[in-house]
């Protein structure tokens, strides 16, 4: 099948362009039909990274045919926020399996989604995922959307593309992260030692999350969450990576493992902690959208699970803590190593040597100069600089002596005239 790329489609990447003229058909086939060489461009195979031109005719050898849906409806309690023709946002609860995957074939968010929506579902992404645009782990409770009809699909995941659907998380992670505010950005992808998990690995996929510090405990934070790449596991990785693993993390290191970093006083609050955590204290919170009918910001917003509030209120009242400054709190900070960079040594000695800084080396606390001291180190390197700028004046001189056959102490250079020895007065 032959495609022409009109004026509007110009510039735009070939996998974009073909999930604009294909019918039912996914990004992800449109870019297995790219790896495997059955899209050209003219008589050239082409890339996935390939941009269209106006009058360019793309060629397709083949579509893949959707299979035949497995999935059986099943009659799944689902806690619906907010429901019309096009979206469906509800709240997803703790250890329910998004859709059938990884021997999970039953007892999933898409077979009650079937039973309570029939087939007024997107189809985008195949018959095991009606209606799912975005998923969360199993034991991730929080808010997801579902569409409800192909256009409103492809016009949420252009918003997760383009980063207008923003999703909030609240986590409760180990220890007291360096900063109340920032960025983790590193790669994510497949962990080569345990292809059941990811990690940070080096030429994984571009990963960011942006997190700032909401709450302070003696030997936990809470933290709110909001991510500008979608990859799985992020969160729970990005903070394993960072040295504070998310509370009750039974696949990320986030159990038994961190009760030893807790002051001796606090450990058995910590052990009453994770007896209530029945998995990683992470939930999707909020989540805003444009509704892709009316093109209106709609904002939705769930309170805290039952066992999250409880922990909090737990820790509220037996172990309440100011934000700490940098250097008073390194109970998490000198995360051993085997725990904290069994990737990034492997994987990113080329690139994150400098984030392995054993405790001996790190760095004090910086004390803010007087301006008495910053005005004399600022004329101290102006005199530096000056002494530097006379030396090259002073050896390019010499050079020119040389080539006019005098010797370089014959030269006189501006500012280093000789003077008369008072001895010889």
């Amino acid at each position: 099948m032959n495609y022409i790329v009109d004026e509007t489609k110009n510039g735009e990447r070939i996998d974009k362009f073909l999930v604009g003229v294909l019918e039912n058909v996914s990004r992800t086939d449109v870019q297995k039909l790219i790896a495997a060489g059955e899209v050209k461009v003219g008589s050239v195979v082409a890339t996935k990274n390939f941009r269209v031109e106006t009058a360019m005719v793309v060629s397709v050898n083949s579509v893949p045919q959707k299979e035949a849906s497995t999935l059986e409806p099943e009659d799944i309690p689902l806690d619906i926020v907010y429901e019309d023709d096009d979206i469906v946002v509800l709240n997803k609860p703790r250890n329910l399996v998004v859709h059938p995957g990884n021997g999970v074939q039953s007892g999933t968010l898409a077979a009650g989604l079937l039973h309570h929506f029939k087939n007024n579902l997107s189809t985008v992404n195949g018959p095991l995922r009606p209606g799912i645009v975005h998923r969360l782990d199993k034991d991730t409770p929080g808010l997801m959307v579902v569409a409800k009809n192909d256009a409103a699909h492809r016009h949420l995941a252009h918003q997760l593309e383009t980063r207008t659907l923003h999703r909030t998380y609240n986590a409760l992670v180990w220890g007291h992260p360096r900063d109340l505010e920032g960025v983790i950005d590193a790669p994510i992808d497949r962990n080569p030692k345990n292809r059941l998990k990811m990690a940070v690995v080096k030429g994984g996929k571009e990963s960011r999350t942006h997190f700032t510090a909401k709450e302070f405990f003696s030997f936990a934070t809470l933290l709110e969450l909001q991510l500008e790449s979608g990859r799985t596991h992020q969160i729970r990785v990005h903070n394993r990576y960072v040295g504070h693993p998310v509370v009750g993390d039974p696949l990320y290191d986030g159990r038994d493992g961190c009760l030893n970093r807790v002051p001796p006083l606090m450990r058995d609050i910590a052990e009453k902690v994770l007896e209530i955590a029945p998995a990683q204290l992470l939930q999707a919170v909020k989540i805003e959208l444009i509704h892709p009918r009316t093109n209106k910001l709609m904002k939705f917003k769930v309170p805290l699970e039952k066992p999250f509030e409880k922990v909090l209120k737990l820790l509220r009242k037996e172990c309440p803590c100011e934000a700490p400054a940098y250097g008073e709190d390194d109970s998490f900070r000198e995360f051993d190593a085997d725990i904290r960079f069994d990737y990034a040594e492997e994987n990113f000695e080329d690139h994150y040597d400098d984030l392995v800084v054993s405790p001996d080396e790190a760095a004090p606390v910086k004390v803010r100069k007087t301006r008495a001291e910053r005005m004399a180190a600022k004329k101290e390197r102006r005199a530096k600089r000056k002494e530097i700028e006379a030396l090259k004046i002073r050896k390019k001189a010499e050079k020119e002596a040389i080539k006019q056959g005098r010797l370089p102490e014959e030269a006189v250079i501006p500012g280093y005239e000789p003077t008369i020895d008072p001895n010889l007065l």
